[in-house]
């Protein structure tokens, strides 16, 4: 991968960025900073309606694809679909969540389990497993895998998002060590809670969730999705060009506590 900046312009200029979950909150702010950044940014979702939004603003350097990161057929369609379009790729971040539920081992039905692994975990290997290839036969590229602080410390009744989480991190550990060679970094990115529609599952708004979640943050305040998105694409530049194995915490210092 080339360790300099290209010259069209902005840390991913030339470069062309694969996004699972890319509808809203954080995949739709990394979408928007590879834009920003130069780049280009398929915006792939289990919402076409919510992706092809998206790409409405963003303008001609985005696609807007449908697919589900739990079926690798899906997976393959939309991998290749955006090589075909753009002829090259250059990077990968899977970002894709389920619908997490609060429980225990004993009351997780285990379909839920299942889900949050699926979505979480599982789709971070197919993702990789159809992007990387096609990464390789351009000359390499960067896997940015979203995980969470809880992939580092545990919260009550999250014990399948804890065990997804932390999976998606050592994943990323093991794909390091397996593609160096190939000129692929793979690095995960951990927030902390995160100001997107997510939290009014369980907050009234916004506020309200900054209000509860931000005191456990050291720097006490949840973060917003932009901030998570700057990571992420110093993680997919050449800025980062030697860094791949880390994972990095974007959590306002919440894991140090």
């Amino acid at each position: 991968m080339m360790t300099t900046r290209d010259p069209s312009g902005g840390r991913l200029g030339g470069r062309v960025i694969f996004i699972t979950g890319a509808a809203s909150g954080i995949g739709a702010a990394i979408a928007r900073c590879c834009i920003a950044e130069g780049g280009s940014a398929i915006c792939a979702d289990a919402s076409l309606n919510g992706a092809s939004k998206l790409v409405g603003a963003l303008g001609p350097r985005a696609l807007a694809l449908e697919c589900d990161v739990t079926d690798q057929h899906s997976m393959d369609r939309a991998v290749n679909a955006a090589f075909d379009q753009f002829g090259r790729l250059d990077g990968l971040v899977h970002n894709a969540a389920a619908p997490s539920l609060d429980g225990t081992v004993v009351d997780l039905s285990e379909e839920q389990w299942r889900l949050e692994i699926d979505v979480s975990l599982t789709g971070a290997f197919l993702a990789s497993k159809f992007a990387i290839p096609l990464m390789i036969s351009g000359g390499g590229g960067a896997v940015v895998l979203v995980a969470s602080q809880f992939g580092h410390v545990a919260t009550g009744k999250a014990v399948a998002y804890c065990a997804a989480k932390a999976g998606v991190v050592h994943l990323a550990k093991a794909m390091a060590v397996d593609h160096a060679a190939d000129g692929v970094r793979v690095n995960s990115l951990s927030p902390g809670a995160v100001a997107t529609p997510r939290l009014l599952q369980r907050w009234p708004d916004l506020e309200t969730a900054n209000k509860n979640l931000g005191p456990a943050h050291l720097l006490g305040r949840i973060a917003q999705p932009d901030e998570i998105a700057a990571a992420a694409a110093f993680l997919l530049s050449p800025d980062a060009s030697f860094v791949t194995g880390t994972d990095l915490l974007v959590d306002g210092g919440y894991a140090v506590r």
